[in-house]
């Protein structure tokens, strides 16, 4: 445990990751140019990213299912040679009817991907460093976003669409030789906590049913529901259109993608630290991180006109504490869990997310179309953003309400089983000033 093999395994694993990220991300910095090739309305272009990610969010759980049964080397593999086909698909497609069967495959091979990651890291890490290595691996992992924002979209508008998506696809290719040279399961014990490791696919899915009604699985579903959303509808589809509504070039918009990137690289560790020392209140960074997105969303689509770039900066540098930020809910998984169920615990958690972006993202497309309707505009004038982005709120706001639901029924469980009490943010810290002022 924690060995030069078992960083080798990891950084082998975590190029897989990335290079899911830039298949998966592909699309966003080419839906222009997807509405221009395959001459589509923004809600069928909408359909196009909607179906990858609703394909994403329902494995999720039977990826985690299986994680527990046959462990993460082979699922890896698996994912990875469904990038492949499904980006090789991508890149040939003449109409939209191919490219979205492309995308199901893309999005089936990136569902097995992540979780996968997150699942071999307690195999072969162990102890305080395993809350920072969980947050390496996330943000990591996004290099892919910044590969998708500059290399990929020069190749897209440099030697054309087939050529690009061809590129991205060999690059999937080398990083399913090195797995299968490299990425190993590790040693893990027969039998952790109560729960034993299935060794049949009743017992996975037995497994698979504590993990679901444990209400810490449930607080990190909400957690990552609320916090990783915006930032993927963002990414992954609208954000490079939003952008170009706004004026910006394709360069600028990909700078902004790239600062979601590098700000999720200092508050990853930042956040895995603060997991790490105040345990009792990860919930209470959860929430802050969708309070400050909530008041730069609003802030924007309220300001007269266009919104300055300055304000637009602050967006994505929210958006990027807010990837680090859904891995919290992974933690919540791994603290609330045995071993034995992790893999069906994380594949909760990691549905929730985008099971929030694929709702949004298909909404924002219809809005767009009527608004653009209604104002005789072009679809992608800020003025229809404007209006579409709107939906957030009630997706978010709903998901809010219910993780302070799962927070209520979590603490009060850790309360019946180990006898901790977990109170309000603010009479613990009223506590604190008084013993400070009492010595």
């Amino acid at each position: 445990m924690n060995s030069r093999r078992a960083f080798v395994i990891w950084a082998v694993a975590v190029l897989a990751y990335v290079l899911a990220v830039v298949q998966r991300s592909s699309l966003g910095v080419s839906g222009v140019d997807a509405q221009d090739r395959f001459a589509v309305s923004a809600a069928v272009l909408s359909t196009l990213a909607v179906v990858q990610i609703a394909v994403y969010a329902g494995l999720q759980i039977p990826v985690g299912i299986a994680l527990d049964r046959v462990g993460p080397r082979k699922l890896v593999l698996l994912g990875a040679v469904l990038l492949v086909v499904g980006q090789a698909v991508v890149a040939v497609s003449p109409s939209i009817g191919p490219a979205i069967a492309g995308r199901v495959l893309v999005g089936a091979g990136d569902a097995m991907t992540f979780i996968s990651v997150i699942r071999l890291v307690p195999m072969w890490f162990s102890g305080r460093i395993l809350p920072q290595i969980s947050q390496w691996t996330g943000n990591l992992g996004q290099i892919g976003q910044i590969l998708s924002a500059f290399p990929f979209a020069v190749l897209l508008h440099t030697v054309g669409w087939t050529p690009a998506f061809g590129v991205a696809a060999a690059a999937s290719a080398v990083g399913l030789v090195l797995a299968v040279v490299f990425v190993r399961n590790g040693p893990v014990p027969v039998r952790t906590d109560t729960i034993p490791l299935p060794h049949s696919w009743g017992a996975a899915f037995s497994t698979f049913g504590h993990a679901l009604r444990r209400p810490g699985t449930q607080l990190g579903f909400w957690s990552h529901y609320v916090t990783q959303s915006s930032g993927t509808v963002f990414s992954l589809l609208w954000g490079v259109p939003m952008l170009r509504g706004l004026g910006y070039s394709p360069g600028e918009a990909a700078g902004f993608l790239t600062v979601i990137v590098a700000v999720g690289f200092v508050a990853g560790p930042v956040l895995g630290l603060l997991c790490a020392r105040f345990p009792m209140r990860r919930s209470n960074l959860v929430l802050g991180v969708v309070v400050l997105l909530a008041v730069i969303w609003t802030a924007i689509l309220l300001w007269p006109g266009h919104p300055p770039t300055w304000l637009l900066v602050l967006l994505v540098v929210a958006m990027g504490i807010g990837g680090p930020g859904s891995l919290i809910g992974f933690d919540f998984a791994r603290t609330f869990n045995p071993v034995g169920s992790l893999g069906s615990a994380n594949g909760v958690v990691n549905v929730g997310g985008f099971l929030a972006a694929f709702v949004m993202m298909y909404l924002i497309g219809l809005v767009l179309d009527v608004a653009s309707q209604a104002s005789r505009t072009t679809v992608f004038a800020w003025e229809n953003f404007r209006i579409a982005l709107t939906v957030q709120y009630v997706v978010i706001g709903f998901g809010v309400g219910m993780l302070l639901h799962a927070r209520r029924r979590t603490r009060r469980a850790l309360h019946a089983e180990e006898g901790i009490r977990v109170g309000p943010l603010w009479v613990a810290l009223v506590a604190r000033l008084r013993k400070r002022h009492v010595q």
